[in-house]
């Protein structure tokens, strides 16, 4: 659990340069967005370190969550996967080559559209995900437990607000 005592940070100090060099603007949204951008970095490193232990960059780990999230047969057009992914078709086609070449996806023409392809996961796919996963949600688990669940559910609720007038989006 993260005291409620902490001493001044990285950003703290940052700010009280800045406001003794540039008094006429206001640095108080540093406290914010200056942490943010400290705590995705090191979230992102301790999420992709769970990846890597199973062989997966986070790419790979997003595409074969996403097939594993359409439930059986885990199968979508390569269209879909980037949309479930938010990766262009080119970046998808990248992924799913790495993918299947470690043999844990295949693809196949469509049943429905002679010309479009489909990606599903192999057997193989399945297990690396679903191991993958577990450990990835263990590991959410332990980085979100560092400040309690009071503080999770309210950070969730801000963030959720703030994505959404970011995306202009009020309805998520």
């Amino acid at each position: 659990m993260v005291s409620t005592m902490t001493s001044p940070d990285r950003v703290d100090r940052i700010q009280q340069e800045w406001a003794r060099e540039r008094p006429d603007v206001d640095v108080r949204p540093q406290g914010v967005i200056g942490r943010l951008h400290r705590l995705a970095a090191a979230l992102t490193e301790e999420i992709t370190a769970v990846y890597r232990e199973h062989g997966l960059g986070e790419g790979e780990f997003d595409v074969l969550a996403a097939l594993r999230r359409a439930g059986e047969p885990f199968e979508r057009a390569p269209g879909e996967l980037a949309q479930h992914t938010m990766v262009t078709t080119g970046a998808m086609s990248k992924r799913v080559d790495r993918l299947e070449a470690a043999g844990l996806v295949t693809r196949r023409p469509s049943a429905e559209d002679g010309r479009g392809r489909v990606v599903a996961l192999t057997s193989r796919g399945r297990e690396v995900i679903d191991r993958a996963f577990t450990a990835h949600m263990a590991n959410e688990r332990r980085l979100l437990d560092l400040v309690g669940p009071g503080d999770a559910a309210a950070l969730e609720g801000a963030l959720r607000r703030w994505l959404a007038a970011l995306e202009g989006d009020r309805t998520r």
